[in-house]
């Protein structure tokens, strides 16, 4: 007797827009919640953004600011994408609480997982930038400095800077996520993945050449982590998909004679 078709929660689309700005202003509360302290601190949040280049920088060496009002914007604007960061495993969960009632058993199986590594590799990825990028790209470029030159960064030029790498950092750890996804769901075989990766190296060193400031010190530290988080993703995909086949073998009646 084969099982009843699996039935998913419907409803109107005003409920549906209703559940929607309900789970939105959560998740806006959290990330004000969040803001809070760290507005309070946000001066002790850019030190410790700036301690990887005040290490770098020579005694006499400083960051100075440009603008009246950016002693203030700047500190204050980073403590807003600090709340952010922090509180996005809270904003996930409430996205995810939205979609999960219109989606199957199967694809929940395969969801709760991956959304769980994607906040963590995007946690580790912001870490990997912040301990182990940061210091060789500021020591790169102070070293480089032409004789005669004092680098005096604006603050919100270095806090753009950082930003972006920290972003860019924690979005490029998420490789081995879309990996999965794409064998898990269908849209591409592990075959197809093994055999293009000359290609893939080629796209990556791109990818990395966008997000990253233009040295090649930045792109290649961004680069060869990300491969090798694809050849991860091929690995994790790979266990998947046989773990997947052998749970349809189980399921199977065995054949009669």
């Amino acid at each position: 007797m084969s099982p009843e078709p699996e039935a998913l929660v419907e409803g109107t689309l005003i409920s549906h827009l209703l559940e929607l700005r309900s789970r939105l202003m959560r998740a806006f509360v959290a990330v004000v919640i969040v803001f809070a302290p760290c507005a309070y601190y946000a001066n002790t949040l850019f030190e410790f953004i700036a301690r990887p280049l005040m290490k770098e920088l020579p005694a006499n060496g400083s960051l100075v600011a440009t603008s009246i009002t950016s002693t203030f914007t700047t500190p204050f604007k980073l403590a807003f994408i600090a709340a952010l960061i922090i509180a996005m495993p809270y904003v996930l969960y409430e996205i995810w609480a939205f979609i999960a009632p219109g989606l199957y058993r199967r694809e929940k199986y395969f969801a709760k997982p991956l959304l769980l590594s994607a906040i963590v590799l995007f946690y580790c990825g912001v870490a990997f930038a912040y301990f182990v990028v940061f210091p060789i790209v500021f020591q790169f470029f102070i070293h480089t400095a032409p004789h005669g030159v004092q680098l005096m960064t604006d603050i919100t030029s270095y806090m753009d800077f950082v930003l972006l790498l920290l972003i860019s950092f924690g979005v490029a750890f998420e490789v081995p996520v879309a990996v999965v996804l794409l064998v898990t769901t269908g849209l591409v075989k592990i075959e197809k993945l093994t055999s293009i990766r000359g290609y893939v190296l080629i796209i990556i060193f791109v990818i990395a050449a966008m997000l990253t400031p233009p040295d090649a010190v930045s792109q290649t530290i961004m680069a060869v982590p990300m491969y090798l988080l694809y050849e991860g993703g091929i690995i994790f995909a790979r266990i998947l998909t046989r773990q997947q086949a052998n749970k349809k073998a189980a399921a199977e009646p065995p054949e009669t004679p």
